[in-house]
């Protein structure tokens, strides 16, 4: 099992933190998606995100929020 350091992540996303949270949100999805059942033993989902984001083979953009008008 690879362990994958803040520094590892900071090099992908910019910042550590906002590359656990894009990881953290990959997993969200690909939890979401129906699984195989053989599928269903190996790595933990966050594991598999953390390990594509450092490859950089996920990508992301950031989405500025919109202020609710009053």
């Amino acid at each position: 099992m690879k362990i994958y350091t803040p520094v590892d992540v900071a090099e992908q996303a910019g910042n550590k933190y906002l590359g656990v949270l894009v990881a953290a949100k990959f997993a969200r999805y690909v939890n979401e998606l129906p699984h195989a059942p053989e599928a269903a033993e190996g790595e933990k989902l966050t594991t598999v995100a953390l390990e594509e984001l450092t490859d950089g083979e996920l990508s992301y953009r950031l989405v500025r929020r919109r202020r609710a008008e009053a």
